[in-house]
């Protein structure tokens, strides 16, 4: 059963991560209605770095070339030869994504308890309004004007933009990926750099809070799996690659409307499921 729920959980999370539904909602969800794990945390991790891997596969151009201009900048700031006017896209990109990342700290670290406790508070209405509020962002998203802008073309006022809709998916239900992807439509951004700017920021915050939480899991003493969890890592990094293809194809077709509608939906039940377990009637109607 175990090996059941892991290979669930990493479709859950590949799926998630990417589509603009909120992975932190869904496993939220999911854990509220499964039985707790010890290893459910160090699991977590796996299944995040999983999806960071599709995202260096799909966008592996690009990162590259930002991690390539990151030294030539370091190189041309010595001979004095760095222009901020004067970029090419990876290299507009990569200070971008810095920029907005720089966002996600200070407010991750003040309001660290509070993500963390409306996450495992046994409680489901917050998750169901959280993805309501996805709903709005992704109905939003399809109604913005197309824009044009490229990497080359973004602005540090895009980035803080940017970077303020990642800080407000802290909340489990809020999706990361519909939050950042409209924040970019928001900016005027083209729908394949809207998308392209919100997995490449993904890297940082994936990497920041998964080195966190599984130096958290590993001094706990667990027994660890190993094969279990390379079982939920590669599915999670072979489904969030489908994902991310998936995810393109629609942003290009503005139809993202159709993941608001089942937001809306997953929103509405998740509230009223948790209204009626605080009335007692959950169980008795399960």
């Amino acid at each position: 059963m175990e090996y059941i729920q892991t290979i669930i959980l990493a479709v859950v999370q590949g799926l998630t991560e990417f589509l603009p539904v909120s992975s932190s909602g869904h496993l939220s969800v999911f854990g509220h209605f499964m039985e707790p794990r010890e290893d459910s945390l160090l699991l977590l991790v796996v299944l995040h770095i999983g999806t960071l891997v599709a995202v260096v596969v799909a966008f592996h151009s690009i990162i590259t070339g930002m991690i390539k201009e990151f030294f030539l900048t370091i190189a041309d700031i010595f001979t004095g030869k760095f222009k901020w006017s004067v970029m090419n896209d990876n290299r507009k990109m990569m200070f971008m994504t810095i920029i907005a990342t720089s966002l996600l700290v200070p407010v991750y670290l003040f309001l660290k308890d509070f993500f963390t406790a409306s996450e495992g508070d046994g409680d489901i209405i917050f998750e169901g309004c959280a993805f309501i509020f996805t709903a709005i962002l992704l109905f939003l998203s399809d109604a913005c004007l197309k824009g044009i802008k490229t990497g080359k073309d973004m602005k540090i006022t895009d980035a803080v933009t940017v970077g303020l809709f990642q800080c407000v998916a802290l909340f489990p239900g809020v999706s990361r990926s519909g939050s950042t992807i409209t924040g970019g439509l928001l900016c005027g951004f083209s729908r394949q750099t809207a998308v392209a700017f919100s997995f490449i920021l993904g890297i940082p915050a994936i990497l920041g809070g998964g080195f966190m939480e599984i130096r958290e899991a590993l001094q706990s003493g667990l027994d660890i799996n190993y094969i279990e969890l390379l079982i939920g890592f590669v599915v999670s990094a072979v489904v969030g690659f489908f994902a991310i293809k998936l995810v393109k194809i629609i942003a290009k077709k503005e139809k993202f409307k159709i993941f608001g509608v089942y937001t809306a939906i997953l929103g509405s039940l998740c509230i009223i499921w948790g209204t009626l377990e605080h009335l007692d009637l959950g169980i008795i109607l399960f």
